[in-house]
């Protein structure tokens, strides 16, 4: 039973054992006894009763239960392109039962992560509202019946693309939430709380873009049942032969992009340079690399340019230095390096680097967190034009040489496509605090590595470590995070 108040001093460390089996829990739920007129101790703003969700209200806690008993099975990016190369209905309506079955049941442990927060953290009127949006989810996948034919598939992928819609808000309200409780909840507990929803979030998406992707080229009037794709291809969101050199080449054109829209078309843009093994491929998820690539690069370019700047160099007299990028291929990795003369890391920022709660700049990072309310969620781009956050390029205009771009989907577009390649192209002020974290976070999805060497005063070196093979499962929390505490 929740205590009727709590110690202020004691909000910081309190742990609130919930006991499920005699009442249903939700932090919306516990609100609404309390008065209008109660000031919200974390953002110091007033909220009411309009505040909490209307549809909030008791909910069966045994079914939860029954879920988060459930383990998690987890998938390699071979499995995934094997499963699909000879697509036949059987093996669609087999996925669908996969996908069925595990958003429930990954959804569920992270709900039950958030029921063990602190009482003060969890009322938080962001990460309120990812729990309401995470149970109204969990309570929809698990009441969809045994996937049995192909119109029981195209219902459930409508389902998919709704709830892929719906929780379009996550990642800015969960960002917003942690910064808002960085002083609740010891800063290691915080950031290991937010990488296991990411990551367990990053999985979700995975499988349930995998499995919309495969209805889509099921669907195609191009293809064949049971004939095998080409290993040049797609199968779903797995890029066979993603070649790295490519992707390189692409964000950096963005990025660039990106930068002249932001400080004037004939500004000096830092070139690219590119060395190493050039035809080094690996399966991956394009949208994952694009992402990490995208703000790795858009990082190093923006802190050349500063650099250049400040140094009086701005007027075009003299270039600034080159965005040195090295592909290295190993036996089982390929390892991307990404150098910069851009001054490297205030030594004020290096220990929050791989923070999500913590840093200098907090209240301007909750600003700029506002601006962008469908984080990490369309193929439509922000950009900056006068001063104002504007929806401008689209994905075939950014990278235009990518087989994705081939494909059309009403499913992904119903959605808004795939879930990364926007945060790279935001504005170049708009600086949200996350990037780096949340690229570590999908780095190591697939067991990857992603590394800074920072050399203050010159610059920084950046080691993205991917597995080259595809035969590493996703790295998950496949049991509620805090059931070991």
């Amino acid at each position: 039973m929740l205590p009727s108040a709590v110690p202020h001093n004691a909000t910081k460390t309190l742990r609130l054992r919930l006991r499920l089996n005699r009442s249903a829990w939700s932090p919306a739920r516990q609100l609404l006894p309390v008065s209008p007129s109660r000031l919200d101790p974390i953002a110091g703003r007033r909220w009411t009763h309009s505040t909490i969700d209307s549809a909030a209200q008791w909910r069966d806690p045994h079914a939860l239960d029954q879920w988060v008993a459930k383990e998690a099975r987890p998938i390699s990016l071979r499995q995934l392109s094997f499963f699909g190369r000879s697509l036949t209905e059987e093996r669609l309506i087999s996925s669908a039962n996969y996908v069925r079955t595990e958003l429930p049941t990954r959804i569920s442990h992270r709900i039950r992560d958030m029921q063990r927060l602190p009482y003060v953290v969890v009322t938080n009127r962001h990460m309120s509202e990812v729990y309401n949006l995470y149970y109204t989810a969990f309570d929809t996948f698990r009441r969809v019946k045994e996937i049995k034919t192909l119109k029981d598939n195209d219902d459930f992928c409508s389902v998919i693309s709704g709830m892929l819609r719906a929780h379009l808000s996550v990642i800015p309200k969960l960002a917003m939430g942690m910064v808002e409780c960085n002083e609740l909840m010891p800063t290691t507990e915080l950031d290991r709380f937010m990488n296991t929803i990411l990551r367990s979030r990053i999985s979700r998406r995975v499988i349930a873009e995998q499995h919309l992707a495969l209805t889509e080229t099921f669907n195609s009037d191009w293809f064949s049942p049971g004939a095998k794709l080409s290993e040049h291809d797609f199968i779903g969101e797995v890029f066979l032969k993603c070649v790295a050199k490519d992707v390189v080449e692409s964000c950096g054109r963005a990025a660039q992009d990106l930068a002249r829209s932001a400080y004037g078309p004939d500004v000096a843009v830092p070139e690219i340079k590119i060395d190493g093994y050039l035809n080094v491929t690996f399966p991956y998820i394009l949208s994952h690399l694009q992402y990490i690539v995208g703000e790795l690069l858009r990082n190093s370019i923006q802190a050349v340019m500063e650099k250049h700047r400040k140094k009086g160099n701005g007027n075009g007299e003299k270039p600034p230095p080159p965005i040195e990028v090295t592909l290295c291929e190993a036996q089982q990795h390929v390892v991307i390096r990404i150098s910069d003369r851009g001054g490297g890391i205030a030594r004020d920022t290096l220990p929050y680097l791989w923070s999500f709660g913590q840093g200098p700049g907090t209240d301007q990072r909750l600003q700029n967190l506002g601006q962008v309310p469908l984080m990490a969620a369309t193929l439509q781009e922000l950009r900056f034009a006068e001063g104002n956050l504007t929806l401008g390029l689209q994905e075939q205009d950014i990278f235009p040489d990518t087989t994705q771009n081939k494909l059309e989907s009403k499913y992904h577009k119903a959605e808004g496509g795939s879930s990364l390649t926007t945060l790279s192209t935001r504005p170049p002020n708009l600086r949200l605090g996350i990037s780096l974290p949340l690229s570590r976070v999908y780095a190591e999805y697939w067991a990857g590595t992603l590394e800074l060497h920072n050399l203050e005063g010159y610059g920084v070196d950046a080691f993205l470590q991917i597995s080259k093979l595809g035969n590493k499962n996703e790295q998950l929390a496949t049991r509620a995070m805090m059931d070991a505490v």
